[in-house]
C-alpha cells in the first residue's frame, strides 16, 4: 500500500503547486544574463608571436587557434593561389606523411583544420601536447608535394568548370566585383587561366609571405594553465622566423551616386538572383556599430524580419529574403540584401526590396521588433560562448582591432542600450536606399524589359549591362522564340510556298 500513498502524496503536491499558478499572467523575465568569456593571459615572444591563454577547467578539453593578421592584398594574375595554399596546408609535414598524420589525429579523436588565416586544433587534455606539436609541425614544416599540388590545382579547375553555368556563382562573382572593384582583394576572382598560371614555386613563395611569426597569434582556450601553454608555445614556435609583413595599396570601394540596376545575362536561369549592395565605413569601434547591427537584423536577419515577411509571407515571391551587414576593419563594410525569385515577379521583388530598405531610414521600428532582436542577440551570444573557437575569435578581435578589453563582455549591455532613434540614425548612414547598386542576374528575355521600365519613387531606374564575368556589355539581344509546332518540314514547306513551288 505504501507506493499508493506515495503516489497520492506526489499528486497532491503537484495539484497544490499548479493551483497557485496564475496562467492568465505572463511569467516575469529572469535576471539579465551576464557575459564573461574570460580574460586572456598574454605573453609576446621576441619573434613577434603573441600567446593568449583563456583558462577554463570545466571540461577536460583544450583548443588552440593560430591566427595570422595579414593585411589585405590582391593576388593579381595568380588569383586562386591562396585557395591552393589553404588546401595544401595540413596535409602532414616533412616528418609525417599525410596518411600517418591523419590517422594519428583520428586515433586521438582530435579536430584539426587549416585555412588561409591560420589553423585550429582541439582535443582532450591528455592528448593536447601532441596535438599542439602536430599543429606546429604542419605549420612550420609543410610537406608541399608536387603531385598533391597538381591534384589540388586540377580539382580547383574542375570546380570552376562545374560552376561555369551556375547562376548563383555568377551572381556572387559580379556582385563582389561591382561592390569592391576589380583591383580589390574582395573583388577579384579565380579563373582557369590564373590557376594554370600558378606554380608550386609560387605557392612556396606565398607560404613564406603569409606564414611567419611577426603578426601571428596563438590563442589557447580550455583545460590548461598559462605556464604549460607558454612552455608548449616556446618549445614549438619559439624559433619561428619573424618575417616581413607585406602591404599593398588598392582602390577603396565606391558606391554609385544614385540607385541603379546592374543586369547580368544568364540565359539558362530559371529564377532571378537579386542583391542590393552598399558599402560604408563601419567597424566595431564605430559608435553606430550596435545600432547598425540591430537595424540589419530587423531588416533581414531571419524569418521574423521585414524582408522575409514581405517578400515571402505576404507576396509569395521567394523562399526567403535576407540581409547581411559585414563589418570589416581592413576595408569598408558592406550591406548585402539578397533573394531569389521567380522570373515573372523580378521587377516587383526589386521594388519591394528597395521599399523595405528605404523604410528603415524613414520611420521608427516598433517596440516589438526591437525587443525581439535584442532577445535574439542575447541567446545567440550566450550560445556562442560554448564554442572555444568563438572564444578564440573574440580574443583575437580584441587584440587586432584595438577594441576595449571588455568589448565582448559588454556587448550585450551595449546592444540593450540601443533605442529606436539610434536605429533610425544608423539606417540612414549604413542602409542607404539612395545609393544602392542592385545586381539582378537572370534570363534577360524574360525579365529585362520590365526592369528597364522600372520606376522607384517616381524616377526611372538606370540599367547597365554585364556578362557573367562582370565585364560591361551592350544591351543583350534576344532571339525570338520558335513558334509552337514548328518542324523542319514545316519550315521547308513554308519556304517553297513563298517561292510558289510545290514540295516533291
Amino acid at each position: 500500500m505504501k507506493p499508493h500513498y506515495l503516489l497520492l502524496g506526489i499528486l497532491f503536491c503537484y495539484t497544490s503547486v499548479a493551483a497557485q499558478i496564475d496562467r492568465s499572467q505572463q511569467p516575469q523575465p529572469g535576471p539579465e544574463p551576464e557575459i564573461n568569456f574570460g580574460s586572456p593571459q598574454e605573453y609576446r615572444f621576441s619573434n613577434g608571436l603573441t600567446l593568449l591563454v583563456v583558462e577554463n577547467h570545466k571540461l577536460p578539453q583544450v583548443s588552440v587557434s593560430l591566427r595570422i593578421d595579414n593585411p589585405l592584398y590582391p593576388e593579381g594574375d595568380k588569383a586562386g593561389i591562396n585557395q591552393l595554399l589553404s588546401e595544401m596546408m595540413g596535409k602532414g609535414s616533412k616528418s609525417i606523411e599525410k596518411d600517418a598524420f591523419e590517422e594519428e589525429i583520428d586515433f586521438m579523436g582530435a579536430h584539426f583544420h587549416f585555412n588561409l588565416d591560420g589553423a585550429h586544433a582541439s582535443s582532450l587534455t591528455r592528448y593536447f601536447p601532441r596535438v599542439f606539436e602536430m599543429l606546429a609541425d604542419a605549420t612550420l614544416h609543410p610537406n608541399f608535394v608536387p603531385e598533391e599540388f597538381e591534384k589540388e590545382k586540377e580539382k580547383a579547375i574542375e570546380g570552376l568548370k562545374t560552376a561555369e553555368k551556375d547562376v548563383k556563382t555568377a551572381a556572387r562573382r559580379v556582385q563582389n566585383l561591382l561592390s569592391y572593384g576589380a583591383q580589390h582583394p574582395y573583388g577579384e576572382y579565380t579563373t582557369e587561366g590564373s590557376l594554370q598560371n600558378s606554380t608550386l614555386e609560387d605557392l612556396m613563395k606565398q607560404y613564406k609571405q603569409i606564414y611567419h611569426a611577426k603578426n601571428a597569434y596563438l590563442i589557447v582556450v580550455g583545460d590548461i594553465n598559462f605556464k604549460a601553454a607558454k612552455k608548449l608555445a616556446k618549445k614549438h614556435f619559439g624559433r619561428w622566423k619573424a618575417g616581413v609583413i607585406k602591404t599593398t595599396s588598392f582602390p577603396a570601394p565606391e558606391n554609385v551616386s544614385e540607385t541603379q540596376i546592374a543586369f547580368v545575362e544568364m540565359p539558362n536561369a530559371v529564377q532571378s538572383e537579386i542583391a542590393a549592395l552598399f558599402t560604408s565605413d563601419l567597424d566595431k569601434k564605430n559608435p553606430d556599430y550596435y545600432a547598425a547591427l540591430i537595424a540589419n537584423q530587423i531588416l533581414g536577419g531571419g524569418g521574423e524580419a521585414r524582408l522575409f515577411l514581405n517578400l515571402r509571407e505576404d507576396k509569395g515571391f521567394t523562399y526567403g529574403a535576407y540581409s547581411n551587414l559585414s563589418g570589416d576593419h581592413k576595408t569598408k563594410a558592406r550591406l548585402r540584401v539578397a533573394t531569389s525569385v521567380r522570373n515573372a515577379v523580378t521587377d516587383s521583388a526589386v521594388v519591394k526590396l528597395h521599399y523595405e530598405i528605404d523604410r528603415m531610414s524613414k520611420e521608427l521600428v516598433t517596440d516589438e521588433e526591437l525587443d525581439l532582436v535584442k532577445n535574439k542577440y542575447a541567446g545567440s551570444l550566450i550560445r556562442s560562448l560554448e564554442d572555444p573557437e568563438n572564444i578564440a575569435n573574440f580574443t583575437y578581435n580584441v587584440k587586432t582591432q584595438n577594441l576595449p578589453v571588455n568589448f565582448y563582455n559588454n556587448l550585450l549591455k551595449n546592444i540593450k542600450k540601443v533605442t529606436k532613434k539610434d536605429i533610425l540614425r544608423a539606417s540612414k548612414k549604413y542602409l542607404s536606399a539612395g545609393q544602392l547598386r542592385i545586381v539582378v542576374t537572370g534570363k534577360g528575355s524574360d525579365i529585362l524589359s520590365p526592369l528597364e521600365a522600372l520606376k522607384i519613387n517616381g524616377m526611372l531606374v538606370k540599367v547597365s549591362y554585364f556578362d557573367k564575368w562582370g565585364t560591361a556589355t551592350e544591351r543583350p539581344a534576344f532571339s525570338k522564340p520558335i513558334p509552337e509546332g514548328t518542324t523542319a518540314q514545316s519550315v521547308i514547306e513554308g519556304y517553297l510556298d513563298a517561292l510558289g513551288e510545290e514540295p516533291n
